[in-house]
């Protein structure tokens, strides 16, 4: 009965939805890998066109607002809606890689370095590392669902989302920081926010990710696993 409540149907739909995405960005990177890398992808980046990067961003937004949106329309409440969302960005994120292993066979293992995000700036790190965090996107998803189909007053508790934003955030800085580095070693703050921002597009390319920061992403995922594991405890017996 409660996996009934949980709207399974909703599940298998949003999870075709969230491959389907995938499959699309694997498409578009292969695209792009064609274009701009015709002997095969490696770091540095190549040099591309200023429209052609602020397309490549724009898309990425754009994908997150699909993503926000659709998890808008199937929830009920905030929380629910939450969930949604962090089971299609989860599903989404994991087949990006599985196509992209499939159809390319790339990437070489779970330990290569990917750019992950641009926005706000430079995200890079190995690929297992995005893939874990998917993980626990899923888990806490499911979690949420499970508990809402119980009881329609789930929600969670201040302490239990400042464990999860604080884990949050520091795995963000640990996928940022490499990069961060990289431009600060060569610019100021005061330089950045001064200099033509083709300057500082042109410099970023030549970026290549070497340095991945595992302390500070593992001090995130474990806060963020005491934040599952606080609301897991606190519903689980509650009728």
């Amino acid at each position: 009965m409660i996996f009934q409540k949980m709207k399974l149907k909703i599940i298998f739909w949003l999870t075709v939805f969230a491959v389907s995405m995938g499959f699309f960005e694997s498409a578009i990177v292969i695209y792009l890998r064609e274009i701009i890398y015709p002997n095969g992808f490696a770091f540095p980046l190549q040099p591309i066109g200023r429209m052609l990067a602020t397309t490549e961003i724009l898309r990425e937004a754009f994908s997150l607002l699909m993503l926000l949106s659709i998890g808008i329309l199937v929830g009920k409440s905030t929380i629910t809606r939450l969930a949604y969302f962090l089971y299609s960005f989860a599903v989404w994120d994991i087949f990006y890689y599985i196509f992209l292993k499939i159809l390319i066979n790339w990437p070489e293992s779970l330990m290569t370095m990917d750019i992950l995000f641009l926005l706000p700036v430079t995200w890079a790190g190995p690929v297992v590392a995005p893939l874990i965090l998917s993980i626990l996107m899923i888990l806490l998803a499911l979690l949420i669902l499970y508990f809402s189909a119980r009881n329609d007053q789930v929600h969670l508790k201040a302490h239990e989302l400042v464990m999860l934003i604080t884990g949050s955030v520091i795995t963000i800085i640990s996928f940022t920081q490499d990069y961060t580095r990289f431009i600060l070693s060569h610019y100021s703050v005061a330089d950045i926010w001064s200099l033509p921002s083709k300057d500082i597009f042109k410099f970023s390319v030549q970026y290549d990710p070497g340095n991945f920061f595992w302390p500070i992403f593992i001090v995130g995922v474990v806060l963020i696993l005491i934040g599952i594991g606080l609301f897991t405890k606190r519903n689980l017996f509650i009728d």
